[in-house]
């Protein structure tokens, strides 16, 4: 059985021709590493950062590639256009010291969830500070640590990770050996003390036998 495809109208058509016809105005800026530390995940994140310096119409028009910003727009939008490259070139230079955020640092890290707030909780991971966001379009706001980056960058270039992970493989041995002993010791005082019960139980059922032997009870 044949099935027909809805055919595009021509004035789709025509719009998508017109649209690679425009012509525009570009503008590349490159992250440096410094500012990224090697993570897809922390350009991205300052992409988001500048985009929220923009003027609302033209925000979604700073995009990424790799480690490359570029903004585009229209030529007849020469003003906007003049007005956004200036704002992200005097923003970028403030990106080196943008706190990093919690997913940022575990991809720049390579680290888990978990890990993070683990290091975090007992020290070895330093918060940077608190920032607290609305999530779009809800009411709730969330409150989450930030880290500063060059305390960051410390921690990724002395390769430190390893040895905190080492030593937590140590530590989470060491737990896991006394709670089985401490396990055993509860269950052989457990069972000391069913035995002392049991032992006092029939000696006083050994009384009454007594008892009951002498006539007593009758």
């Amino acid at each position: 059985m044949l099935t027909s495809r809805r055919p595009r109208t021509i004035y789709a058509l025509m719009a998508k021709i017109k649209a690679t016809l425009v012509p525009t105005l570009n503008q590349t800026w490159t992250l440096s590493p410094v500012a990224t530390m090697g993570s897809a995940v922390r350009a991205k994140g300052i992409l988001m950062e500048l985009r929220a310096k923009l003027p609302w119409p033209i925000r979604k028009q700073l995009d990424i590639g790799g480690m490359t910003l570029i903004l585009t727009l229209p030529e007849e939008d020469e003003e906007e256009f003049e007005a956004g490259c200036a704002t992200v070139t005097n923003a970028l230079k403030t990106m080196e010291s943008l706190p990093i955020l919690p997913r940022e640092i575990e991809d720049i890290l390579t680290i888990s969830t978990t890990e993070r707030r683990r290091w975090l909780d007992d020290g070895r991971l330093p918060s940077g500070g608190i920032r607290t966001v609305r999530l779009r379009g809800r009411a709730k706001r969330i409150t989450f640590h930030v880290f500063d980056p060059r305390i960051v960058e410390d921690i990724l270039n002395s390769g430190i990770v390893d040895e905190w992970r080492e030593h937590d493989l140590v530590t989470k041995a060491e737990n896991r050996r006394r709670a089985a002993h401490q396990a055993k010791l509860t269950r052989s005082l457990k069972k000391a003390g069913s035995n002392r019960a049991s032992n006092r139980s029939s000696s006083e059922l050994s009384g009454w036998a007594d008892f009951d032997k002498d006539g007593l009870l009758r």
